[in-house]
């Protein structure tokens, strides 16, 4: 037989959690959970945007498609920029550990503004002029990148252990910082292997 007391316990215990209960959605209105990481995606698919199909083998004059894509999940809106960069298998690619990005000049650039927790993908499409092929070596004078003309004069040596002549088409992502007044390396990039081949 129960006594007062444990009846008295009882009801204060059931009353507690009947109050708890009813004060939770209230409390959820005006009180924010910590969210998950932040972070920015970037990636690039193939013409058909998915991710296969990349260019890979490619010639002077024929063109070429890919797609940048840049996601946010910063918990706010974002202002990005997506700088294009080309390289031989000698300069220098990002450095993710310092945090650094590559000190090549950019060729091209998409400037994008993101609502959080959107994403959006941008056509590239390059082709290449003046290549030409010397005793072991591959020259690359001219770059088009979306219409517009850059002047790159790269060199790569033959790599004879995987059979090309490799250049490194890659994209960096920057974002805004507010309290610098100015984009920042977001210590995001992609990349993209492209052997140059001689003409057929």
């Amino acid at each position: 037989m129960w006594s007062l007391n444990d009846h008295r316990t009882v009801f204060m215990a059931v009353g507690l959690i009947g109050v708890l209960v009813c004060c939770v959605p209230s409390v959820m209105l005006f009180a924010r959970l910590p969210g998950g990481e932040k972070f920015s995606e970037l990636y690039v698919l193939g013409p058909g945007r998915m991710a296969e199909g990349y260019p890979y083998n490619v010639r002077e004059n024929e063109s070429y498609l890919v797609y940048v894509g840049v996601g946010n999940h910063m918990d706010s809106s974002s202002y990005y920029v997506v700088y294009v960069k080309f390289r031989n298998e000698t300069e220098p690619l990002p450095n993710a550990t310092s945090g650094t990005p590559s000190i090549l000049a950019p060729l091209f650039e998409y400037r994008l503004f993101l609502p959080d927790g959107q994403s959006t993908e941008v056509p590239l499409s390059f082709s290449f002029s003046g290549i030409s092929f010397f005793d072991n070596q591959s020259t690359v004078r001219g770059l088009v990148l979306n219409g517009v003309q850059s002047n790159v004069d790269k060199h790569v040596l033959w790599d004879a252990a995987d059979s090309g002549y490799y250049y490194q088409l890659f994209f960096e992502l920057w974002i805004y910082d507010k309290a610098a007044d100015m984009f920042v390396f977001h210590n995001r990039f992609v990349s993209r292997w492209l052997n140059v081949t001689t003409p057929v």
